[in-house]
């Protein structure tokens, strides 16, 4: 960056082929070895199921979802690739929308900073519909800017056909359209397109883009407005909330959230002197940011929107190259032109280090095996890996013949079924009992739309299935809960085998279950085992004997064994039968085979086990054969002489 006038060069764009190939390599690479996550992998079911609008969005993401499998086949990388061609082309989208604005040299600076807002420079690794929505609000930026400077009525054209676009892929795309209506009416300089027959046209193009939203929700009850406006938010004041403005500097790096949000208010006070093509893209940010900033301690802070302000700091990068070049003419002024541009410098450098950091760290899910044993256990996040073992591991399981003839598989959650559909090709019906995790998405409108709920479960009458549920998700009240239900739907459910991945961290259970809708009270339900242990607690230092004590209940078949572990190894088998009628009363236990003998004890020597801190387990095996590890805590063993 230079340390001389404001006036010159940035000195950033020789970098830019290098740092967009850097981005789009990491990318490319990530895209093909990293599975798809749960909101990639339904837009991609939904693809499987043509429609203009499905519960929760419009068409476009599932488009172009289904658009890449239908040229690439059915793979992750398939399923991103018009996403990854789209966040990919954003730096070029913003050079052309800023390049009749500004310098030739400041639209490539604008281009180049794309590659330092980390989020940003993020677009079209996950198949979201993010991606497509920040294209086409770029894009409409854009033809808006050119229709209402060139009155041209190609560019209204275009600017209704984006538009009709956008609210064809997300409903936040209203919030640019809200924008530019507000910038038509504030400006004086634009009352007169009101009057021109190119702006009329984009509005119907725009109309027409509403159908597939407006058709669906009045069609089904409004439920994707009422998810989005409703369900989704709990529309009480959250004082995590206020900590919006601290997150977003976090998320965009400080020091680049402060030159943007400088920007904004330079493009403000430059609108309200009359300069409307800077209004147009004040108006954007404005009422993007605004609208997040002020709604955050309202709205959902559970499920991830932490990105959504992005749509407003795009078009401030049109306008940041100036924006530096203000700062570093009154840094200079200040301190001395040198350090004003290294400052300038360490700004620019943290957004592309943070750019790569949330690359890095995505696709740090594909390296489990290697970096696991380096960070240890709860680290690494595996919700984009292991879907590909386990679609190898059901296509195993169908094939074999002790398994009999299984029809369709039924699955816990549903993006567990979505995986398994992409895994298999299809090849077998999947249907979900998921009344947890659908809903809170807002799915499960639309897995009843598809028939592939629990109720289109229940009419497959007769027929026998593979039962799958995502251990590593559910605590073991909630898993007693899933197995429960799902016993309902068959004459008899029985346990197969489990899958344990990435140490333990991802968990699968199978079950077989035959004859759908037969009687099932007169088997019994092959319920989890839940257990407690009494004695040592937490931190405890043992002495001379390690005694260990508690309960385990099993209200299905039973408890068959429980071993302990200390550090991973096991180091004898507890004792089961222990008379515990208190956790009969306080657990109000009914049907496990055991009760009231519900209890266990173990004893071992303190000279037997290594002295220092080490961790203690229990595994317990029940009478179906399923198991389970539990009790986990901390002890510490006295050191010996």
């Amino acid at each position: 960056m230079t340390n001389t006038t404001a006036s010159h060069s940035l000195n950033i764009t020789r970098y830019f082929f290098v740092g967009f190939l850097v981005i789009a390599a990491l990318k490319l690479v990530f895209a093909a070895v990293l599975d798809l996550y749960s909101d990639e992998i339904f837009y991609w079911q939904a693809s499987t199921r043509p429609a203009l609008a499905y519960s929760d969005l419009p068409f476009m993401a599932a488009l172009l979802s289904g658009t890449g499998t239908f040229l690439l086949g059915h793979s992750a990388f398939a399923v991103r690739s018009l996403f990854l061609l789209m966040g990919s082309s954003i730096p070029f989208l913003v050079y052309w929308v800023a390049l009749p604005l500004m310098p030739r040299q400041q639209a490539r600076e604008a281009a180049t900073l794309t590659l330092c807002l980390p989020l940003g420079a993020f677009l079209g690794l996950l198949a979201v519909p993010d991606v497509p929505l920040l294209f086409f609000g770029v894009l409409l930026a854009g033809c808006l800017e050119r229709a209402t400077r060139l009155d041209s009525l190609k560019f209204w054209i275009a600017t209704g056909l984006v538009a009709a676009l956008g609210v064809s892929t997300h409903y936040r795309f209203a919030l640019y359209i809200v924008a530019a209506f507000i910038y038509l009416l504030v400006f004086r300089d634009q009352h007169r397109h009101w009057k021109n027959p190119g702006l009329w046209i984009a509005v119907a193009l725009l109309i027409i883009g509403l159908y597939p939203a407006v058709a669906f929700n009045l069609g089904n009850q409004l439920s994707g407005i009422d998810y989005h406006l409703l369900e989704r938010h709990p529309w009480e004041f959250q004082l995590e909330g206020l900590l919006h403005p601290l997150k977003q500097a976090v998320l965009v790096t400080p020091l680049l959230y402060v030159a943007l949000l400088y920007t904004l208010l330079t493009l403000l006070r430059r609108a309200c002197q009359g300069d409307s093509r800077r209004g147009l893209f004040a108006l954007l940010a404005l009422v993007n940011l605004g609208v997040y900033l002020v709604l955050a301690p309202w709205t959902d802070s559970t499920r991830t929107s932490i990105h959504w302000p992005l749509s407003g700091y795009l078009p401030l990068l049109l306008f940041l190259p100036e924006t530096l070049r203000d700062l570093h003419a009154r840094l200079s002024a200040r301190i001395s032109p040198a350090a004003a541009a290294r400052l300038l410098v360490l700004a620019v450098g943290m957004g592309f280090t943070g750019s790569l950091i949330a690359l890095l760290g995505v696709g740090s899910q594909s390296l489990q095996d290697q970096l696991r044993p380096l960070l240890g256990k709860g680290v690494l996040s595996n919700k984009m890996a292991g879907w590909s073992e386990l679609g190898t591991h059901v296509r195993e399981l169908l094939n074999r013949s002790d398994m009999g003839d299984v029809a369709l598989i039924v699955t816990d959650n549903y993006y567990t079924g979505a995986q398994l559909e992409l895994s298999l090709e299809r090849d077998i019906p999947v249907y979900n009992i998921d009344d947890d995790k659908a809903a809170r998405d807002g799915r499960a409108f639309q897995y009843a739309l598809w028939g592939n709920n629990q109720e289109g479960l229940a009419s497959k009458v007769g027929d026998s299935a593979l039962f799958i549920t995502e251990d590593s998700t559910l605590t073991v009240p909630d898993k007693i809960t899933v197995l429960s239900r799902a016993c309902t739907q068959f004459a008899r459910l029985e346990f197969v085998e489990q899958l344990t991945l990435f140490d333990g961290e991802k968990a699968f259970s199978f079950y077989h279950g035959s004859n759908i809708g037969g009687d099932s009270t007169t088997n019994a339900c092959p319920r989890p085992s839940l257990g407690w242990v009494d004695q040592p607690a937490e931190g405890a230092t043992v002495e001379d004997v390690l005694t260990i004590s508690g309960w385990i209940i099993n209200e299905g078949l039973g408890v068959g064994t429980i071993e302990v572990l200390i550090d991973d190894i096991p180091v004898g088998m507890a004792e089961y039968g222990t008379a515990r009628p208190d956790v009969v009363t306080a657990m109000q236990v009914l049907s496990d085979p055991n009760a009231p003998n519900l209890g266990f004890e173990f004893s071992v020597e303190g000279s037997a086990i290594p002295g220092g801190e080490v961790e203690m387990s229990l595994r317990t095996k029940g009478v179906s054969g399923e198991t389970q590890n539990f009790g986990t805590r901390k002890i510490e063993i006295a050191e010996r002489n």
